[in-house]
């Protein structure tokens, strides 16, 4: 009861407090780059515009993916960046499993100079709207 009428009394700085945490949610999350959807990324893909790096491990990888994908897990990230230097002029963009992990991953390559960009709802939005995945490598 003591809560309520705490929240109540101070509401402007409840308020701002609300409004300061979206925000620095909203700030990391933009730093991993901004979403795509699947039909921006199929296009750009198509333009040879974009270079797709898969992110998730390595087994779920195999188990299948989006074609072209490059698979570089989130957690080897820094140490496999120079394999992407030939893909510089090009937008990077991550998928994971249901984006939890491309953030993180963007944010390494966003300092690094690179150009990302996140496929919104990862490979499980993919999969769900029945769009081709291969498998192996």
């Amino acid at each position: 009861m003591n809560f309520f009428i705490f929240v109540s009394e101070q509401f402007f700085l409840i308020s701002l407090l609300f409004g300061l945490i979206f925000l620095f949610a909203w700030t990391e999350r933009s730093k991993g780059g901004k979403s795509i959807s699947a039909s921006q990324l199929v296009q750009m893909m198509n333009a040879e515009e974009a270079v797709l790096v898969d992110v998730r491990p390595s087994s779920e990888f195999q188990a299948g993916h989006i074609h072209g994908a490059i698979n570089i897990p989130h957690i080897k990230i820094a140490s496999r960046i120079s394999e992407l230097e030939k893909c510089r002029s090009k937008t990077i963009v991550l998928t994971d499993k249901m984006g939890q992990h491309a953030g993180g991953a963007g944010r390494a390559l966003s300092k690094e100079g690179y150009n990302v960009r996140r496929l919104s709802g990862g490979m499980t939005e993919w999969q769900g709207l029945s769009l081709p995945v291969v498998q192996g490598s």
